[in-house]
């Protein structure tokens, strides 16, 4: 899974295409002014297992929700754990008609292209970007991403933890159906799909949150957005427009900033590039890594080793001139692995976050969920029950913590 010699391949057009019912391709149309920015994105996890012949003959329906809107959209596949090219023998975006329904608004369907053909091939390890399309994407809403997968291939980039039905079928091409009817299975990953972008008026750009099971959202109201990330883009959404920004999770549960994790993917130094820098109109970085370095096995005690990998995230995401924040370790005492000696290790990782020159700026998650009366526990009302992770009133107070006017 290591990520050395990965090759990416985009395929891009500056032409805006309209569908025609989801099924046709339709004439050019004029680009609204404005940059690309990300609305939304999942980080791939792993290759998922027993997928070896890959899904052929599937329509798989990915519900993902949006951050900001914009008058087109744009979508990017992902086959970086793959061994085998893949197949998309259609592509569809469509408005979702509800909150967890695979039936699509009718008008909305459209057929992505790529480079102008409706059928794109991704090489092992790559990513393949659509060609525009209009749409009137809205902020906080969910769309339908329908990838049709023809011909086996191999392994299946995923994202294993989503808090999110998605939809698929088994039986032949559906993308281009606003009908749900189709979509009787449910999977709890999202496959394939891995950033969806709009062209957006007046916004600045992205924050990317890099981060684990707490920024993937482990454990919050399932279908409900409540990660903190999410949370986060609802308070940029109801406060100055000036201000407003896209907000990309790259959180996978299980993650470490120094080993690789199987299905929770490659180390956070290791996917940088990947899942941050290359983020779509990426203007800040939130840093909030190293609680798994910490409390899983193996464990790491040596807060320095910690501190050197954060370091070099800071050092090569200000180098693509992004703006770095960041977060400090949230407590977990309670958890099955916690130890005085595991916690003397975070508190000195803590120490480097809240006193170093190396971030742009600070958020103090941990001084934000942490108990008063037993600073090394999460506060009762904000602990999902585990002891590790928040509940979604601990989400609220961490997207509450960051400065709006800092990112």
């Amino acid at each position: 899974m290591a990520s050395n010699g990965k090759r990416w391949l985009v395929a891009f057009s500056v032409v805006a295409l309209l569908a025609s019912g989801g099924q046709a391709v339709g004439e050019p149309s004029a680009a609204p002014p404005g940059n690309w920015v990300g609305t939304w994105a999942a980080a791939p996890s792993a290759a998922l297992s027993n997928t070896e012949s890959g899904y052929p003959n599937y329509s798989i329906r990915n519900i993902v929700h949006t951050s900001i809107g914009g008058a087109q959209v744009r979508v990017r596949l992902s086959n970086a754990f793959g061994r085998a090219p893949v197949l998309f023998g259609q592509v569809t975006v469509a408005l979702a008609a509800g909150a967890d329904t695979p039936a699509a608004v009718p008008g909305t369907m459209r057929t992505l292209t790529f480079g102008g053909e409706r059928e794109i091939t991704a090489p092992p390890f790559a990513d393949v970007l659509s060609d525009p399309v209009a749409l009137n994407v809205p902020a906080d809403a969910n769309l339908l991403v329908t990838t049709f997968t023809p011909n086996p291939s191999g392994p299946v980039t995923y994202h294993s933890l989503t808090m999110q039905n998605s939809y698929f079928t088994r039986n032949g091409n559906h993308a281009g159906a606003e009908s749900g009817a189709a979509f009787t299975e449910q999977t709890r990953q999202w496959h394939y799909v891995s950033g969806v972008d709009v062209r957006a008026p007046g916004v600045r750009g992205s924050v990317v949150a890099l981060g684990d099971s707490i920024t993937d959202g482990a454990n919050s109201t399932w279908g409900a957005n409540l990660r903190w990330p999410d949370q986060l883009a609802d308070r940029m959404k109801a406060g100055p427009a000036h201000l407003r920004l896209g907000v990309l999770n790259a959180g996978i549960s299980g993650n470490r900033l120094l080993l690789d994790g199987g299905g929770a993917g490659v180390n956070a130094l290791a996917r940088l590039d990947r899942d941050v820098l290359a983020a779509t109109g990426a203007r800040t970085v939130i840093v909030y890594e190293g609680i798994n370095d910490i409390q899983q096995t193996p464990h790491q005690t040596d807060p320095n080793r910690i501190i050197a990998a954060l370091k070099q995230i800071a050092q090569r995401s200000k180098d693509r001139g992004l703006r770095v924040l960041g977060a400090t370790i949230t407590p977990f005492k309670g958890w099955h692995s916690y130890s005085e000696q595991l916690e003397a290790t975070r508190q000195a990782v803590n120490r480097y976050i809240r006193n170093n020159t190396d971030y742009d700026g600070l958020i103090d998650f941990d001084a934000t969920i942490r108990d008063p009366q037993d600073p090394q526990r999460i506060k009762p009302e904000y602990d999902q029950g585990d002891h590790l992770h928040p509940g979604d009133a601990g989400f609220k107070a961490m997207a509450a913590a960051v400065s709006l006017s800092a990112l």
